[in-house]
């Protein structure tokens, strides 16, 4: 008998508008991939070979793309699944503190090397009673009007870190709370490298299973609209999305460096994930205009995307002439130190999306960080 792996899976019909569910197995021996339809009792994909889905793609909680299908897959569809993938794979919280939210790309850098997978995030500014509440097991410590006082002082980034013990690696990460022993005792660390004391000590990561939990669902609640907001000014700004295909390439802190050293600021950061529905609406002005248009489509709601407000004054302008031309070969060739030079594989997985004209850029950034995050 082959290993096949099941998920029970949702998919969102918008011709339908309906939630209808499938049974997803994955055969991982030749990467092959069926479906039977839960609600009509019969097949709905024979077994077929698809090499877009991975072994490491599949876990509770993930979307995953088959057939340009984006599914979510909600549970584990037997015993032998769960306890062969779902084991050891846990949630935390990543919290970025205020004074090391510029360094956020050198962070995830290490995330990323360390078989860790970002499957939230979101810059917000937190306010007093919102930084108290998170800290609220710290209320009787000497340090706890500090710590509380700093964390609201300015914007963090929240991100949810999935992957096989993920608490006690973003710990490990993190180094001792004390940058001066983390210097000493993990020179490694993220402490060690970027934190000045016990308050300002780069970031915060959850202490157990239960206080992961309600963490994340203090950033990143069920209920939609609420939690705090995010850090989007509409003003001065243009659009920059980090598409799907570098997100999975763990090209993200790469790119995000990038844009820090060339000047850049970065002042809202959210992952989205887009349906289709909303990746053709947003991509409407290039319908008829580019051939790639519906490729474009299925790559932005491939997986998640990480979206980027970018400030500044005449921003959409050079911002743009940064990413350099749509085709990678013709970036490479005359523009070779722009984003799109640097990190694209093709015309349609080019890294990034921005911006094109100026008059355009608040309306972007207010598709996804007023309509799509309301």
């Amino acid at each position: 008998m082959e290993d096949r792996f099941a998920f029970l899976a949702e998919w969102y019909d918008p011709t339908a508008a309906l939630l209808r569910r499938y049974q997803l197995f994955y055969y991982p021996k030749d990467g092959s991939v069926e479906m039977f339809d839960v609600k009509n009792q019969r097949i709905f994909l024979r077994r077929t070979k698809y090499d877009k889905i991975h072994q490491e793609d599949l876990f509770v909680g993930n979307r995953v793309n088959v057939f340009s299908r984006q599914l979510n897959l909600i549970e584990y569809g037997d015993q032998f699944t769960a306890n062969k993938l779902g084991s050891k794979k846990e949630r935390t919280l990543a919290l970025i503190k205020p004074d090391v939210v510029t360094k956020i790309g050198d962070i995830l850098e290490l995330i990323y090397s360390s078989n860790l997978i970002v499957t939230k995030a979101k810059m917000t500014n937190l306010t007093s009673s919102q930084a108290g509440d998170l800290y609220m097991e710290h209320q009787t410590k000497p340090f706890f009007t500090n710590l509380v006082q700093f964390v609201s002082s300015g914007p963090v980034v929240a991100m949810e870190l999935m992957g096989d013990e993920a608490m006690s690696i973003w710990r490990r990460l993190l180094g001792p709370a004390d940058p001066a022993v983390a210097r000493r005792e993990a020179p490694q660390s993220v402490r060690a490298q970027f934190g000045t004391d016990g308050i300002k000590n780069v970031g915060h990561g959850s202490d157990s299973l239960a206080a992961a939990a309600r963490e994340l669902e203090f950033f990143f609640p069920s209920t939609i609209g609420y939690g705090p907001s995010n850090t989007a000014i509409y003003t001065d700004c243009t659009c920059c999305i980090i598409k799907p295909h570098a997100i999975s390439e763990g090209l993200t802190g790469k790119i995000l460096n990038s844009i820090s050293a060339a000047g850049f600021e970065i002042s809202a950061l959210q992952m989205f994930n887009v349906d289709r529905a909303n990746a053709e609406e947003f991509y409407e002005v290039y319908k008829g205009v580019v051939t790639e248009y519906p490729s474009m489509v299925t790559e932005l709601c491939s997986g998640p995307c990480m979206v980027l407000e970018i400030h500044g004054t005449d921003t959409p302008k050079t911002f743009r002439e940064f990413c350099g031309p749509a085709d990678p070969e013709i970036a490479r060739h005359l523009r070779p130190t722009t984003l799109r030079a640097l990190y694209s594989k093709d015309k349609v997985k080019n890294a990034v999306h921005c911006t094109d004209l100026p008059e355009d850029g608040v309306l972007e950034v207010q598709y996804f960080f007023k309509i799509l995050d309301g």
